[in-house]
């Protein structure tokens, strides 16, 4: 009875407290707990008692329990590929057996019709528009292909110009001047010899005066002829040569420069042609994309069998923004949901979610022993396959403060009681000791930093801390590695008073965690899977010496997250007794018990709380535990106390 007492931890904090049920079961278990924390411990202390634990040895087992899943080992996940929210039309029945190919899911598919018909449409217009650009951009390269070629043509045509002008024009029309000018001074000389002759004749008198003014008038003109021709050869080298020399150049400037233009004009259409032309066939491309993925998405809306094997509806989604509402036709299911799940083999495993606190624990190769509710009596032998790197994201989504991590244990049975959902639990052995000391987990406590223990003295009734060196723990028991003999008797309770426990013998049958035998030989399995999981242990794990999680201070662990019934508060941390259970929790092992006189003390109280009217005990439920102690010791006359 003592041993069943103190052996409370991983496994009971794991299994939650049952929900009171009625408003008149919640006040008498809330006017229970306070009559037993006022009258009972309120006893207990004044005895002068201490509540202790002797020391045992014997076998230990070092496990970490979790509840999980039963679930294919190696299965094939359909999901909906249908992009935003659809509806199921038909669906196949679970647990039916399908052929590869046949028709599992068919989701509602007159969005995507409509949306096809629409995007067809699309496609076309951008298909003439892509047309229409390669056509403009087919004229706007001729065009300017044409204007590059006429401009290059004037520049050629202005240098012909400049080059003609200077190596032809130029030379002629000099030539022909210096020709008048060569004529005209040779018609000067011989209009010059005739005047000569002339005089001559005149002045023997064989020529008349008149004829010698003419010869003289012939004379002078043929030297105005000179003059001018002279002339004409300077004006023409001095003035209009030069002129016409930067003309011509200019031309050849002005048409190169046009030349240019053209060019770059060209270039601009084309590559305005070209970028338009680019856009209407990315745009056209883009929409038969479009189109194309409206197809596809269409023929997702029929899911078919990729394999032979057996349906079971993906009920369980951990998307939390999904309910686990069962599969049925009318649902609507969005992207990615999981829809069915289809195992590929016999093989299964069990997918337990471990608390953050354990997880230093655990590592992949320890074995771990399986249990299924409504299999009773049947264990199955797995292995630790797979541990999550991260926690799980449904689980931190809904409680930010709650990190498991999703470990998998493949089971080495392919029973076909077995089947997917089925829930399980999942002991995962961390170590077996043959032979080790170990107390109760609140009996060891921290004093500077180190494990301390506090030993008690029967006859002098004094409590002597001892600093002890602790191994691992399952949540109930700790191993005692150094400091501490077997049957040496430790304080449960240090700060309190409180009856004597007398533990039992050690040998496995009193301790649920002890390692212990069956005929199903599972447990020989246990520890040779043990000794090769040691053997491949992973640089980061924890030595098997040293324990994964130090106990903090001596408080009894509790369920994380677990609140105490309405109306009754916690006491503050440090003033919660050694080994007493926390508010709302029955004690490990049941009630203690009781003397006579103890229990016509709570008989009573049950009265009195029952006695009270309507307005007393909604003003009791808002009391605090000092005010609710002092409340029924009022009502009890003052006998709550003994």
């Amino acid at each position: 009875m003592a041993g069943t007492e103190v052996q409370t931890g991983g496994n009971g904090n794991r299994r939650g407290v049952p929900r009171l049920v009625g408003a008149f079961v919640i006040v008498v278990a809330v006017g229970l707990g306070v009559v037993w924390l006022t009258v009972v411990r309120g006893g207990q202390k004044s005895a002068q008692d201490v509540a202790t634990f002797a020391a045992k040895r014997g076998p230990l087992t070092i496990s970490v329990v979790e509840s999980g899943t039963i679930k294919a080992r190696d299965q094939v996940v359909i999901k909906n590929e249908v992009e935003g929210r659809t509806s199921i039309i038909t669906l196949v029945r679970e647990g039916s057996n399908v052929k590869k190919g046949d028709l599992l899911v068919e989701l509602d598919a007159s969005t995507l019709q409509d949306g096809k018909i629409d995007q067809e449409i699309r496609v076309k217009n951008t298909e003439a528009s892509f047309i229409n650009a390669q056509e403009n951009l087919a004229i706007v390269s001729s065009q300017a292909d044409s204007d590059v070629n006429e401009a290059a043509l004037k520049v050629e045509f202005a240098e012909q110009d400049l080059k003609k002008y200077e190596e032809g024009q130029y030379p002629k029309d000099v030539n022909e001047v210096q020709k008048r000018i060569t004529l005209a001074r040779e018609e000067l000389k011989r209009a010059q010899q005739t005047l000569e002759w002339s005089n001559t004749l005149f002045e023997e008198k064989y020529l008349s005066e008149t004829e010698k003014t003419a010869d003289e008038i012939a004379a002078k003109r043929k030297q105005l002829e000179v003059d001018l021709a002279e002339a004409d050869l300077k004006l023409l080298q001095n003035f209009t040569y030069p002129r016409q020399i930067r003309q011509l150049k200019s031309d050849v400037q002005q048409a190169a420069s046009a030349l240019d233009r053209a060019k770059r004009k060209a270039d601009a259409d084309k590559r305005q042609a070209q970028a338009d032309l680019t856009a209407k066939e990315a745009e056209h491309v883009r929409q038969q994309q479009k189109l194309e993925k409206i197809l596809n998405q269409l023929t997702k809306t029929k899911i078919l069998a990729p394999c032979d094997g057996l349906i079971v509806y993906a009920t369980g989604s951990r998307s939390p923004f999904m309910m686990k509402e069962p599969l049925a036709e009318g649902q609507q299911v969005v992207e990615k949901q999981e829809l069915i799940n289809m195992p590929t083999t016999a093989s299964t495993m069990a997918e337990v979610g471990v608390h953050e606190a354990s997880l230093a624990k655990v590592r992949p190769g320890q074995p771990a022993i399986v249990t299924v509710e409504i299999l009773p009596g049947k264990r199955f032998l797995g292995t630790v396959g797979m541990v999550a790197p991260l926690p799980d994201s449904t689980g931190m989504f809904l409680n930010p403060d709650l990190k498991v991590f999703n470990t998998q244990v493949y089971l080495d049975t392919n029973d076909p009681a077995l089947r997917s959902g089925m829930t399980c639990k999942a002991e995962i052995i961390v170590e077996q000791y043959e032979d080790a000391v170990y107390v109760p987990l609140q009996t060891v406590t921290r004093v500077a930093g180190e494990p301390t223990v506090y030993l008690y003295d029967a006859k002098s009734k004094a409590m002597t801390p001892r600093k002890v060196e602790i191994g691992l723990d399952n949540n109930r028991m700790i191993r005692i590695i150094s400091g501490l003999e077997e049957g040496e008797v430790v304080v449960l309770d240090p700060p309190l008073r409180s009856s004597t426990i007398e533990g039992a013998p050690a040998g496995g049958a009193a301790e649920p965690n002890a390692a212990g035998g069956k005929a199903d030989g599972i447990d020989q399995q246990v520890r040779s899977r043990l000794d090769a999981s040691r053997q491949t242990a992973p640089a980061g794990a924890p030595a098997q010496g040293l324990p994964a999680t130090m106990p903090q201070g001596s408080q009894m662990p509790t369920t994380p997250g677990q609140a105490p019934p309405q109306g009754l508060t916690a006491p503050p941390a440090g003033q919660m007794p050694q080994g007493a259970p926390a508010p709302g929790q029955m004690p490990p092992g049941g009630m203690p018990k009781l003397t006579s006189e103890q229990q016509k003390q709570i008989e009573k109280a049950k009265q009195v709380f029952e006695n009270l009217s309507s307005e007393e005990k909604e003003k009791f439920m808002k009391m605090s535990m000092q005010e609710k102690m002092e409340f029924m010791k009022e009502k009890m006359g003052g006998d709550g106390q003994p």
